[in-house]
């Protein structure tokens, strides 16, 4: 049975769907947007990142339970990219109907392709302003995706928003063991009859049966070629388009107050606002002794 080109299939359930638990750039953008394709409600890194990136680092800090998984994800149908492929088997404990998806790639291309991703990040200027001037930026990208899925995740041991005069160092070798036993992991202690390994090469075919959904009449998808995933988001992602706008609002707050800062500097004179802020500190000392 088809699909129309403008229908999905309908999930009723609250309960988790499908846990996708292949490690980024093996695909997990182009899974994120087949299962949408599908009807599937589906929680991507910046979803897991802004909506519920207090309870992620709470996780990554401290620990997390089983209903901890349960409550975060009670009205979501499916997970891709990271943080939950990391904890797919923690995701599965508190859904265990839910079906998982390893996306493959060879380990030399995801390599590349790693790190071409992990370039752009690092370069972006954008990204470096949204992480220091905006609260969903600081969340996402300064406290998860640098001190915690970089560092634990990855084994990074720089940051990749502000690392001074050199770039991140990326250990080839490291990278490559850490693909090989995630993979590994997962097939040897996922249930086989919920596991699909899969490469997006291979389109709705396997997809769609292992899910027991229709095949949708419209092309599979390709997301995020060459790694180009930064200008991608910042031109299309509501989420990130969000952050923009914070963005924009935090840098209109700093120009505005450089502007009333460089009046009355020259209003005032540096002499007088300087005997202000003294005469300011020494009234605000005395109360408080």
């Amino acid at each position: 049975m088809l699909l129309g080109k403008h229908e999905t299939f309908q999930t009723r359930s609250s309960n988790m769907k499908v846990i996708s638990a292949g490690f980024p750039k093996t695909g997990t953008k182009t899974m994120t947007v087949a299962l949408k394709t599908l009807g599937f409600n589906v929680y991507d890194y910046m979803e897991n990142s802004t909506i519920l990136g207090k309870d992620w680092e709470k996780i990554f800090k401290a620990g997390g339970t089983t209903e901890d998984f349960r409550r975060m994800y009670e009205n979501v149908d499916a997970v891709s990219d990271v943080p939950p492929c990391y904890f797919w088997e923690e995701l599965h404990k508190a859904f265990p109907d839910a079906k998982i998806i390893l996306t493959t790639r060879d380990e030399d291309s995801w390599f590349k392709s790693l790190v071409t991703q992990m370039r752009s990040v690092e370069s972006s200027w954008t990204l470096k302003l949204m992480s220091l001037l905006t609260p969903s930026g600081y969340l996402s990208f300064n406290i998860l995706s640098d001190h915690c899925v970089g560092r634990v995740i990855f084994g990074l041991r720089d940051s990749l928003f502000w690392k001074p005069f050199r770039r991140v160092t990326l250990n080839e070798l490291l990278l490559k063991l850490k693909f090989r036993k995630h993979n590994s992991h997962v097939i040897q202690n996922a249930p086989p009859e919920k596991l699909l390994v899969y490469n997006y090469r291979q389109g709705w075919e396997p997809l769609c049966k292992f899910l027991g959904v229709p095949v949708p009449d419209v092309p599979f998808p390709h997301k995020n070629k060459g790694a180009n995933l930064v200008d991608e988001y910042l031109a299309t992602d509501p989420i990130m388009i969000k952050i923009e706008k914070e963005l924009m609002l935090s840098l209109a707050t700093i120009l505005v107050l450089c502007c009333i800062g460089g009046y009355c500097l020259f209003s005032w004179g540096p002499t007088n606002i300087w005997n202000f802020l003294c005469s300011a500190v020494e009234a605000s000392w005395n109360k408080l002794v």
